[in-house]
């Protein structure tokens, strides 16, 4: 297993961002940074974020987690110090996420329930995977869509 960190964008919902801290612990992510307006487990007056810890179930306390509100600084640090960046994203240039092999440490990028990452964002990846979809749905929930592969990673 290598190193894995999870960056979250602009994630509107408390409960997804509690759901992959959740998963986040299980899968044995490094740590989880928050950028844009994604909601913290203790917010910029110290309080705790009761959503977040109601899905979280104490996960937001046992990872590590960092609030920058520019996910461009999150990458370039994540690049200074070895990461790949992979976003997950359904994009002509994305990858089937089952034929995808980290080679080494990886910063996991996870965008917001309905714009998915943004032109700029996926420009900053190094790759982009994508779960193939069989339904009428054209996505699955955020919290989910992380959790398939960070567990394909690890």
């Amino acid at each position: 297993m290598h190193h894995i960190e999870v960056l979250l964008h602009n994630i509107r919902s408390a409960h997804n961002v509690g759901s992959v801290f959740r998963t986040a612990d299980a899968a044995g992510v490094a740590r989880v940074h928050l950028s844009g307006y994604t909601p913290r487990p203790v917010d910029r007056f110290g309080r705790v974020s009761k959503e977040i810890a109601k899905t979280a179930l104490g996960a937001e306390a046992s990872v590590l987690w960092r609030y920058r509100a520019n996910p461009q600084a999150v990458i370039a640090d994540a690049r200074a110090r070895g990461l790949c960046v992979v976003g997950i994203e359904q994009d002509a240039r994305a990858v089937d996420y089952r034929t995808y092999t980290a080679a080494g440490p990886l910063l996991l990028l996870v965008g917001n329930e309905v714009r998915g990452l943004s032109p700029a964002l996926r420009d900053a990846c190094d790759m982009l995977v994508e779960i193939p979809q069989y339904g009428s749905k054209e996505s699955l929930n955020v919290s989910v869509a992380a959790g398939v592969v960070l567990f394909r990673l690890v």
